[in-house]
């Protein structure tokens, strides 16, 4: 099961996931290696480069998207045939 750190002020993007099967933990909780990482945005600078660097996994910002939208984008983060 794919495990996403999600920022903790997007619930509804954290339902959605937990809903279809992803592990979801909270953002900043790197003992735990993670498939995405979901921010909103205010931070976009800092988070996606701390990110990358500590997790390896793709950052996915949620700034102006749907939780549709986004659990459509970790879905896709997350496919065995997406080359990172």
């Amino acid at each position: 099961m794919p495990r996403v750190a999600v920022e903790g002020s997007l619930t509804a993007v954290r339902k959605m996931l937990r809903d279809n099967g992803y592990d979801v933990v909270d953002l900043g909780n790197w003992q735990q290696l993670v498939d995405a990482v979901v921010i909103t945005g205010q931070d976009v600078n800092f988070m996606s480069d701390q990110s990358k660097q500590i997790t390896g996994a793709p950052v996915i910002n949620a700034h102006g998207m749907t939780a549709n939208e986004v659990f459509h984008e970790v879905n896709i983060r997350c496919s065995p045939d997406h080359h990172r």
